[in-house]
This record gives structure tokens, C-alpha cells and sequence, in this order.
């Protein structure tokens, strides 16, 4: 069935269009863009009165759980939350069980992923089995469909090994994924080390385990003239040095997540876990750099690092879990926190969104011409509503934004030209 995209306000910042447009869309692809484009007989009519239509979402961090942990979420279900946050594309982490590090593996997701409502993407493992010792057959893994790898959830500790994966994957052809964390640093803490962690009398992560893990990082980028990609970023020194690297011609791009530039490590005076993520809530003075960076270009990315974890798992905020839930509020709460606020533009957000992600790893979409792919968010981007965990299409509701109101609401999200999430 055709459908037409009525009267929408249209952000196409690939394309540097901004403007009421319609848009029609033909099987799989985009057939028109204009203003009073007429129905075909038989179409669906939406009218986007009043509505904002973007490219669908590339979410570039996410954990799917899928294999081996789908009591807290598989890729259908994963799916549909991606669907209800106009999310259209995803890469997935390879933390699973067993890890992704082999051709096997990436086929059971990329299989699973025909039934789903978002396009799935795998990213596999720098070492076997996550070790930190041996690289995986990088060639083996981008034939099988990998766009990108990382240790994610580890860091990879020793220095030889990464500066060997920056080079072998790069000549694969798939960009290398730095979780930045030292862990002899770390040493247990479960939350950002400051005034806070030391009221509640609990061990605490310090910022030197992600600054001096991203400077490292940064020197094997730049001697070695090889990309690197340098995931979750919370730190306001990390922030500063991703911005000097990138100013000298380093090759170094960079992701943060909606709760580092909203959120502060005050929120665990409540002592609960759904707070808790790796790396932690920092303090106000790292959220004003997060939102400096991400205000400035010299952040590339807005991703959710998406971790379900169930609720069982998340009572107990001394032993549970790092991870929050985020793909069905990562629009909301940055249209809430940067543009309802003047501090960035809707073009911005759909270049931070939907362009730079999918650029980045090199997979196709996020924009909005004659002949694209139909993968489109309507959002209603004054309409606001508050967030219940209930209400989550995920099978986990551990969300950080749990009872916060925020202002833009997906309203329909179209893959592949067929409508997957329509707000009721």
C-alpha cells in the first residue's frame, strides 16, 4: 500500500532541507517529496499537520541480550522498543553469550533480525571470547555482516593488542569501538567517585579510568593514522581531549548518551539501581561539557548504550547491574534537554541522530530524497508525557528517566515503507 505523508514539517539535514513538505512512499522507497503531492487511489493518508518527519533513528549502541540472555531482552522485542523511540537502525554490542566473535553467531542475529522491527547491525568482538588476548578473524566477521567491533562491556587492557586491531580492522573494513574504562582503577566502584558516593559510603569510579583510557586511545590513533571510535562518552576531561585530537586531524569520533548531558550522580541518593550505568552519572560540571561537546560537533553521536537488566536484577543497588533502558526515550529527552532549551537545532539532532551514526559505520539511510529508503520518524515534538517503565515495549524497565515528562512523542515510525509503531 502507498502511503502519503501529509502537510509534515521536514528535516532533512543530509539533504540541508528543512520545510512542509509531503512525501509519498512506494513499496520500500521514497517516490515523492513535494508540496501538494495528490493520494494515489488506495493510499494511506497521514496527516502530518503540525508533525515533524525525520529520517529514522540510527542508534549505534545498543545491547539486544540476543543470544544467550533473553529473559532481559531478545531482538524481536528489542525491536519493538527501537520502533516506539522512531528508531530504524541499530548496532548491537557483542557482549552476548556466547560472544560475538564468530561467523556462526553474527548469522543467528542477522536470521532473528528478519522477523524485527528495526534494521540490526552486528557488531562482533576485538578478542576471542571477549579476553582481551586474541584478535578475532576480523575478515571472517565482516563477510558474516559485522560493521564494527569492540570488547564493549571490557576494555581492551592491553595497549599491543588494540593498536593491532585498530590496523587489521580498519583493512577489514570495520570500525573499531573503544569502551574506554580501566579497571585496575575502577576496582569495583558502582558509581561516580565524588561527594555523593562518599555520603552513601560506597566504593566509587573515578574519572581518571575513562580519561586515561581515552588519551590512550587518542596516542594509538594518531601514531598509527587509523580511526577510533570512542564510545559512551561522561567525562568532562575526555570531552576536552576527544576536542584537542580532533582540532590536530586525529581520526577519532565519539558517542554520548541522553542521561550525560540531563542527568547527575545526585540521582543515586535514592539508592536505586535503575540510576546505575557503566560509565556512571557525573557531576554537574561534566554534564555542562557533555552538552558543550554535543552542542559544539565535537560530539559525532547521540546513541542510548540501551542494557536491559530485569527488575530482580535491579533490586539490590549495592549488586546489581550497570545498564539502563533507553531506545524509547533517546529522542525525548534530547529534544527536551538541547532543543526545546534553543541549545541546538532539529537539524542538528537528526545529523547527531540519523546521519553521523549511519556515516560513521558505513551502512546506508538517514536521509529523505526521491529514490531513499522509506525508514521515517513522525514525531509530535511539543507533545508532552511522562515516562512509566510499564509502559515500555522492552522487556526490561529499568530506565534512568523513569517519572520524568518530556516534550516530543513518536508518533508513527515507518521501516522499509510499512508503518511498525503507530501511537495509539
Amino acid at each position: 500500500m502507498d502511503i502519503l505523508l501529509k502537510n509534515g514539517y521536514v528535516v532533512d539535514s543530509a539533504n540541508g532541507f528543512e520545510g512542509k513538505r509531503d512525501i509519498l512512499i512506494r513499496e520500500r522507497a521514497i517516490a515523492g517529496v513535494g508540496q501538494d503531492i495528490a493520494a494515489p487511489e488506495g493510499a494511506r493518508i497521514i496527516d502530518c499537520e503540525g508533525k515533524t518527519v525525520i529520517p529514522g533513528i540510527c542508534d549505534m549502541h545498543v545491547h539486544f541480550r540476543d543470544p544467550g540472555q533473553t529473559h532481559k531482552e531478545d531482538i524481536i522485542t528489542g525491536g519493538n522498543a527501537a520502533a516506539a523511540g522512531g528508531v530504524t537502525a541499530v548496532a548491537c554490542m557483542p557482549n552476548t553469550v556466547p560472544p560475538v566473535d564468530n561467523a556462526q553467531t553474527v548469522k543467528y542475529i542477522l536470521d532473528k533480525a528478519k522477523g524485527s522491527k528495526v534494521k540490526v547491525y552486528p557488531v562482533g568482538c576485538i578478542t576471542k571470547g571477549l579476553s582481551g588476548d586474541e584478535l578475532c578473524d576480523f575478515d571472517e566477521l565482516r563477510r558474516a555482516g559485522c560493521v564494527a567491533v569492540s570488547d564493549d562491556g571490557k576494555p581492551v587492557r592491553n595497549a599491543r593488542v588494540m593498536a593491532q586491531a585498530m590496523v587489521k580492522a580498519h583493512y577489514a573494513g570495520l570500525k573499531v569501538i573503544s569502551h574506554c574504562e580501566d579497571p585496575d582503577i575502577v576496582r569495583g566502584g558502582i558509581m561516580n567517585s565524588g561527594i555523593v558516593s562518599k555520603e552513601l559510603g560506597v566504593e566509587g569510579m573515578s574519572r581518571m579510568s575513562e580519561d586515561i583510557s581515552t588519551s590512550r586511545e587518542i596516542v594509538l590513533a594518531k601514531d598509527l593514522v587509523m580511526p577510533i571510535h570512542i564510545a559512551h562518552v561522561s567525562t568532562a576531561t575526555s570531552m576536552q581531549l576527544i576536542r584537542v585530537a580532533a582540532n590536530y586531524g586525529v581520526m577519532v569520533t565519539s558517542e554520548t548518551c541522553p542521561h550525560y548531558f540531563s542527568l547527575t550522580d545526585e540521582e543515586l541518593r535514592k539508592r536505586d539501581a535503575d540510576y546505575r550505568m557503566n560509565p556512571p552519572l557525573r557531576t554537574g560540571e561534566d554534564v555542562e561539557a557533555i552538552t558543550e561537546g554535543v552542542c559544539d560537533g565535537t560530539i559525532d553521536c547521540i546513541v542510548t548504550d540501551h542494557a536491559p537488566h530485569t527488575k530482580e536484577e535491579k533490586a539490590d543497588f549495592l549488586k546489581a547491574p550497570n545498564g539502563v533502558v533507553g531506545l524509547e526515550t533517546s529522542l525525548a529527552a534530547t529534544l527536551t534537554a538541547l532543543y526545546h532549551t534553543g541549545k541546538i537545532t532539529l537539524q542538528k539532532i537528526v545529523t547527531l541522530m540519523c546521519v553521523n551514526p549511519r556515516t560513521i559505520l558505513g551502512i546506508p539511510g538517514g536521509s529523505l530524497g526521491v529514490g531513499d529508503t522509506a525508514d521515517i520518524a513522525v514525531v509530535d515534538i511539543n507533545e508532552e508525557w511522562t515516562v512509566d517503565p510499564e509502559n515500555l515495549h522492552s522487556k526490561s524497565h529499568n530506565t534512568c528517566f523513569k517519572g520524568r515528562t518530556f516534550k516530543g512523542k513518536v508518533k508513527y515510525t515507518i521501516l522499509d515503507g510499512n508503518i511498525v509503531f503507530e501511537d495509539n
